[in-house]
């Protein structure tokens, strides 16, 4: 697990949280010993099914509740193709009560085992969605994310978008050259504001 994910989750269990950070491409590659991001999509996230994902989340919320978490205060976050994911879990887990998606991809390449982009589930969300986005990515276009934002909406789901001018992908990333301190914490202080109370 990288060290900047185990400083969120020790961030969250400051203010309350049963943070929980699932090894969900365990089975495919150590993550923490890859460095070159094309290879580390190309080798170990393009191979990982979205079925076992959603099932790994399912997974670690019986374990949270198992281990003195509130299962009726479920929420779930994540970064980048972690984003993408906080999307499909928020689609397709009703026991997910508040959702929070940094700079995730939401339109992109389909394949056997990852058949859907978020574009094509956005109407299925189960729970409010907060989408964080750079208006600076390269990688993730705002007409995309307004796209799915537009869907979500049409099907009378809450959803937020809020895209920061002037940052990049991995904004939030405070050990790489691409955070931003502002919109960071933006991001985090709306983070911990969408509670699944937001419902």
């Amino acid at each position: 697990m990288h060290e900047h994910i185990k400083d969120l989750c020790r961030r969250l269990a400051k203010v309350g949280y049963l943070a929980v950070a699932t090894e969900y491409y365990a089975r495919i590659g150590d993550l923490s010993k890859m460095t070159d991001i094309p290879t580390i999509i190309k080798d170990v996230i393009s191979k990982a099914p979205d079925a076992q994902y959603l099932s790994d989340a399912d997974s670690t919320i019986n374990w949270a509740g198992k281990n003195k978490g509130d299962l009726r205060h479920v929420a779930v976050t994540g970064f980048c193709r972690g984003g993408r994911q906080t999307w499909l879990i928020a689609c397709a887990n009703p026991r997910v009560k508040a959702a929070v998606a940094w700079y995730g991809p939401v339109a992109g390449a389909t394949s056997d085992i990852q058949p859907k982009t978020v574009l094509d589930v956005a109407d299925q969300l189960k729970c409010p969605l907060l989408g964080l986005y750079g208006g600076q990515d390269q990688s993730i276009k705002p007409d995309d994310v307004h796209a799915a934002e537009a869907k979500a909406k049409a099907a009378h789901k809450t959803v937020e978008i809020v895209i920061y001018p002037d940052a990049p992908h991995g904004f939030n990333a405070d050990y790489r050259p691409s955070y931003r301190k502002d919109a960071a914490e933006d991001g985090w202080k709306r983070m911990l504001a969408w509670s699944p109370n937001t419902a």
